[in-house]
């Protein structure tokens, strides 16, 4: 009888410590692989197209696999699209509080433009019932390889700017070099870290739902999408901190690449997810967002995002999170 209570209760004694596991895991799993790749003679720029920041969107990755396995479609769609609302509203606006950050022209006219993209193109594949006059929206395994596809291009790009030594990497690479047995310690526990903690996550998640009434999408676009972006906005934090705005702003939008073509492809590419019509809010949301963030570059001073700016990202974000309660 005592199991049967705690067992009720293990997914929301689980659920904070499933977001440590998970955030930690990405840490030891970046860090370790960093550090070999270092002993390897590996060059920092594959690092940082390569291992860096495929670790950073761990967190989205796992909480979508683990998702995408247990059904539950609704938070793994709206844990993508809130996690990019999240990286634009929330961290750009708390990172453009702490310093301005100013913007390349080329992440101007060329990044943010291709992560816009990347909102359009969920739109039209996940929208079938609009597009082909079909009875239902899916996204599809050949959604995922499409979508998975537009990621191939991306990186392509990335490779092309790193050749031509123009490329800003999207993650700042550790700086210390682990010992080979800790660094290989760390990648495998990162490794197991990561899938435990989505699993208790997505649990908690769910669970919270169903108890309070409230739907997935709703769970998933808040907690999880904002737990799943701590790695983000701690990096942003920081590099803005530090004066880096470059690494602050790539970090946003190469994330917001990575979580829509790569991580939702996958996730649709190992099991098709139903899109609910409640979804395309989210998706406008993240539209809106996108526009915001390339309209406010020239508004006051040209390719900078101030303060003013960041309390209107800050203002949009609680302001739609408070909609998307009172409606779903």
């Amino acid at each position: 009888m005592m199991w049967e209570s705690i067992r009720e209760f293990l997914p929301y004694i689980l659920f904070l410590p499933g977001f440590y596991l998970l955030i930690k895991g990405a840490d030891w799993l970046v860090d370790g692989a960093s550090s070999i790749a270092r002993r390897l003679n590996i060059s920092d720029l594959v690092i940082g197209l390569t291992i860096v920041s495929f670790g950073t969107s761990m967190p989205e990755l796992a909480v979508n696999i683990i998702a995408s396995f247990q059904g539950s479609a609704e938070l793994a769609v709206s844990n993508v699209v809130g996690s990019n609302i999240a990286n634009i509203l929330l961290i750009l606006g708390v990172t453009s509080l702490i310093r301005p950050l100013n913007v390349q022209s080329s992440t101007v006219w060329k990044e943010i433009p291709f992560s816009f993209l990347a909102v359009i193109v969920l739109f039209i594949v996940a929208n079938d019932q609009i597009i082909n006059g079909d009875s239902a929206n899916l996204l599809s395994r050949g959604d995922g390889m499409v979508t998975m596809l537009f990621f191939a291009i991306f990186m392509a790009y990335i490779v092309n700017l790193a050749l031509k030594g123009q490329a800003d990497l999207v993650e700042e690479v550790p700086e210390e070099t682990l010992p080979v047995g800790k660094a290989i310690f760390f990648t495998i526990l990162g490794m197991v870290a990561l899938p435990i903690g989505g699993n208790w996550i997505v649990d908690g998640a769910v669970t919270m739902a169903r108890s309070l009434n409230v739907g997935e999408d709703i769970i998933g676009l808040s907690i999880v999408a904002v737990g799943t972006s701590l790695p983000e906005l701690a990096a942003s934090v920081v590099a803005a901190r530090k004066g880096n705005s470059d690494i602050a702003v790539g970090n946003v939008v190469g994330s917001n690449i990575f979580n829509i073509f790569w991580v939702l492809g996958l996730s649709m590419t190992i099991r098709p997810i139903p899109f609910s019509d409640a979804a395309n809010l989210d998706v406008f949301m993240a539209i809106v967002a996108s526009l915001l963030l390339f309209l406010f570059i020239f508004v006051g001073k040209r390719h900078t995002l101030e303060r003013g700016q960041g309390l209107v990202f800050l203002f949009f974000y609680v302001g739609y999170l408070v909609f998307r309660g009172l409606t779903g």
